[in-house]
C-alpha cells in the first residue's frame, strides 16, 4: 500500500506531465490550493480526521479527470480515483463519499452534504479574496486558448452572471468570502457600466 504523501506528489505530477499546455487556472497549483482551502474551511466547520483526510483527498484528485477530457472531468476525476484510490488503503465506501465530493465541484453546484458543501465552497473560494481578479484573469487565458474567439468583453459578462447566481453553503465562506466576493461582483459592475 501507498503512502498518503506519495498519493499527494502521484497526482501532481499526474497534472504535471499530462494537462495539455494552456490549462493556466486548472492545473496543479489549483489543485493544491483547493486543498488546503477544503482542509481550512473543514476545520472551521469541526469535520473530524477522517472527514478532514477524505476532504483532502477529494481536493487533491477533484480535477484529475482535465488529463483527460475538459467538458465532464469530473466524471473523468471520478473514474482516476477509483482507479488508483484503492493502492493508498480506501474503501469502496470511502471512495463514494470521495466521488460525491469530486461531483459537487460541478457548475452549477448542487452539494447534498456537508462535505460536499465544505469542497464545492472550497473550489470557489477565490471569489471571495482580493486575488479573485487575478485568478479569473488564468482562468480568461485559459478558455481563450480553448476558444479563440471568447473576447474580454464576453468573458465579463460571464463572469458577473456567474457571482450573481454564486452563493457559499458553508457559514465559514457564508462570513467570511460572501462579502469579499459581492464587493468583487461590484468591481465587475461598475467597470462593465
Amino acid at each position: 500500500m501507498q503512502s498518503k504523501l506519495h498519493m499527494k506528489v502521484f497526482v501532481v505530477d499526474l497534472l504535471k506531465d499530462n494537462l495539455p499546455v494552456g490549462y493556466y487556472y486548472h492545473n496543479y497549483e489549483h489543485t493544491l490550493y483547493v486543498q488546503e482551502k477544503a482542509v481550512q474551511i473543514g476545520r472551521h466547520e469541526n469535520c473530524t480526521e477522517k472527514e478532514i483526510e477524505l476532504l483532502g483527498t477529494a481536493a487533491l484528485w477533484h480535477d484529475t479527470g482535465y488529463i483527460n477530457t475538459y467538458n465532464g472531468h469530473e466524471e473523468a476525476s471520478c473514474v482516476l480515483a477509483k482507479k488508483y484510490l484503492p493502492e493508498y488503503g480506501f474503501s469502496y465506501h470511502e471512495i463514494d463519499k470521495i466521488c460525491g465530493m469530486i461531483m459537487a465541484t460541478k457548475v452549477p453546484q448542487q452539494p447534498k452534504n456537508k462535505l460536499e458543501e465544505i469542497i464545492a465552497d472550497a473550489d470557489l473560494e477565490y471569489l471571495g479574496t482580493i486575488s479573485a481578479a487575478e485568478k479569473a484573469a488564468l482562468l480568461f487565458k485559459e478558455l481563450q486558448s480553448l476558444t479563440p474567439s471568447l473576447t474580454e468583453a464576453a468573458w465579463h459578462k460571464m463572469q458577473i452572471t456567474f457571482i450573481q447566481t454564486h452563493h457559499y453553503f458553508t457559514r465559514y465562506c457564508i462570513i467570511n468570502k460572501e462579502p469579499v466576493q459581492q464587493a468583487y461582483l461590484k468591481e465587475l459592475i461598475d467597470a462593465a457600466g
